[in-house]
């Protein structure tokens, strides 16, 4: 019975999304209920991924990493696979008949997560950005405008906008983590063994541009999707006002967060700005 395999399958990625992300979870309930079961089929799959560079360190990483690239691979060929994740992942896939390009720079990026500790230049960071984060935007945008090829080519760019403001907050909330666990930078030309407010400042001013360009996006995205991804923004943009808040030097000693209380201050924010177009 390959439907209740397939059924199975969507309920892991989808309790994978909330164990591992209240406030992307809270923001796909937000999504009209006909989309939101593939927006947690495409979460599972990248934070799987994100899993084995990131926190598998007494494993062999890159064999766990070529494994799954290999799963991976045959699930979309075979629209099968036993690795339940990758199953309904394959399944978003082939309904919205996502560009195999957007898969493939997703996994190049992450496979740099295995040894590239620094991004020295811009080239390298912001191909870095564009795999990891700008293609999961273009996922989801496929997902919102339900393959419309005209509608998804008006708005990729607001989504890779969007994707790049989420990544680069990531960053910079992570730093500590980054800097002193994973010995990562990503940032380049930027030394964290002295990580000046200048640089802190510089930061921002990149990321608030791309939540700027981001937002003109969220306005013209369908009903299904438009409040949803107005939330997650409402959060990530929450977030970077923190860390513009934060002293540099306490950026490097603690990790930033928004408790959950105050994220539902956020939704309530969130609703009301929606419901009477007061976005900010």
């Amino acid at each position: 019975m390959k439907e209740l395999f397939d059924v199975v399958s969507e309920k892991c990625s989808k309790k994978v999304t909330k164990s591992y992300s209240t406030s992307f979870s809270m923001a796909t309930k937000m999504l009209a209920s006909s989309i939101q079961q593939d927006i947690y089929n495409i979460y599972g799959f990248v934070r799987l991924s994100d899993e084995i560079v990131d926190s598998l360190h007494d494993y062999d990483k890159e064999l766990l990493f070529n494994r799954f690239e290999e799963d991976l691979k045959n699930s979309i060929k075979e629209k099968i696979s036993l690795n339940p994740i990758l199953n309904s992942f394959q399944h978003t896939f082939h309904k919205y008949s996502f560009d195999i390009e957007l898969v493939n720079s997703f996994m190049k990026s992450m496979r740099w997560d295995l040894h590239k500790k620094k991004y020295s230049n811009k080239t390298d960071y912001n191909e870095y950005i564009y795999g990891s984060a700008d293609v999961v935007g273009l996922m989801c945008l496929n997902v919102f405008v339900d393959g419309d090829t005209k509608k998804y080519n008006e708005l990729k760019q607001y989504a890779m906008s969007l994707g790049s403001a989420f990544q680069k907050v990531n960053f910079l909330r992570d730093v500590k983590n980054d800097f002193e666990n994973l010995n990562r930078t990503y940032f380049p030309k930027v030394n964290f063994f002295d990580f000046s407010e200048n640089d802190k400042n510089n930061i921002i001013t990149e990321i608030e541009k791309d939540f700027k360009n981001g937002l003109k996006g969220i306005f013209l995205l369908p009903n299904n999707s438009r409040f949803g991804v107005y939330t997650a923004y409402k959060y990530y943009f929450s977030l970077l006002k923190k860390l513009k808040k934060t002293p540099s030097k306490f950026i490097l000693s603690t990790r930033i967060r928004i408790p959950n209380y105050a994220k539902m201050g956020l939704l309530a924010e969130s609703y009301f700005n929606y419901h009477f177009n007061t976005y900010k």
